[in-house]
């Protein structure tokens, strides 16, 4: 009998023993305080609010003493990107923010063991060279599109000028998804009846030159999610507009600097979305593997009313005007 009540309390102790250890483990854990490394390509409008939305929700769901975030930016450099996040590596950060295409590519490149999630890439096949897409990269990477209907894009632009010929693609040829958003709005607006012409700028050296032979060579212009072009809106506006040639652009920042009208989403949402993945990553242990790419959950029709007005175009009812901030 002394034998079993013995056998008994030492069960009862091993019991004690591994709850206290397993409380022990989740307390542990939920202490961990994690750190984030950050490479946003440029600073541009667009960008910035998709990394705002990206840190705030972390911060709000893990709290501000439990992630502690490296912001670099790389000031448009493919190169810089690299550097930045083989640091990132090096210091052995729990995740990796890569804002834009080339900030992927360069995350892509330095690690892959380290969870990756992108933010404001168009499409993720054509920046990682992916075939047979699936709906997920399938390593350490997943993250959220800025892609915007482009179907819905070529709409917008017959709708506002439906006596227009020509149409030119402006875009940066540096950009894989620019590229291929040129690409594919094409095949949309030949079948609206446009004739299109592509107008690619290497970098930002040569923008105003191309935009010049742009301007002077098209009824409306057309410029993707576009990193370089984003960071170039008022070279590009200096030389359209006083030909006045609108331009209509895949997202607001880029439309808020030199178009008439977009298609847009909320890059802080599509941040905010990244954000809450980064979470389930972190947190609830998911595999980045198995994550889908995200998309933003709406889209508007918005347009800029000084550039309206200064071309004497009225957009259609169901528009939105961009809120700009006093310059």
């Amino acid at each position: 009998m002394k034998k079993k009540v013995l056998a008994l309390l030492m069960a009862a102790l091993m019991m004690m023993s591994l709850v206290a250890c397993g409380g022990s483990e989740d307390k542990k854990k939920s202490e961990k305080v994690y750190n984030i490394g950050i490479c946003q390509l440029v600073q541009h409008e667009a960008l910035d609010a998709a990394t705002k939305g990206f840190k705030d929700a972390l911060t709000e769901k893990l709290g501000e003493d439990r992630v502690k975030f490296d912001e670099q930016n790389a000031s448009g450099d493919s190169a810089t990107c690299s550097t930045i996040v083989n640091q990132f590596v090096s210091d052995g950060d729990d995740l990796i923010l890569a804002n834009a295409t080339a900030s992927l590519q360069a995350a892509h490149a330095a690690t892959d063991s380290i969870p990756i999630l992108g933010t404001s890439i168009t499409d993720y096949a054509t920046a990682l060279e992916i075939k047979d897409w699936t709906g997920t990269v399938g390593n350490n990477i997943s993250g959220t599109s800025d892609l915007a209907p482009l179907e819905d894009q070529a709409k917008m632009l017959k709708e506002m000028f439906p006596d227009a010929k020509n149409v030119g693609l402006l875009y940066c040829s540096a950009e894989p998804n620019s590229e291929y958003q040129a690409k594919t709005i094409k095949d949309y607006l030949e079948k609206e009846g446009y004739t299109c012409k592509d107008f690619a700028f290497a970098d930002s050296n040569d923008v105003g030159s191309v935009a010049t032979s742009a301007a002077s060579k098209s009824d409306v212009i057309y410029i993707p999610t576009d990193n370089t072009a984003a960071a170039n809106t008022e070279v590009i506006n200096n030389v359209c507009q006083p030909e006045g040639v609108p331009i209509i652009a895949g997202e607001e920042g880029i439309c808020a600097g030199c178009g008439v009208a977009t298609l847009s989403i909320s890059y802080y949402d599509l941040g905010y979305k990244t954000g809450e993945m980064a979470y389930d990553i972190l947190e609830k242990g998911e595999d980045v593997s198995k994550m889908e790419i995200q998309f933003a959950p709406k889209v508007t029709k918005k347009y800029n009313k000084e550039i309206c007005d200064a071309l004497k175009i009225t957009p259609p009812d169901g528009y939105e005007a961009i809120e700009t901030s006093d310059k």
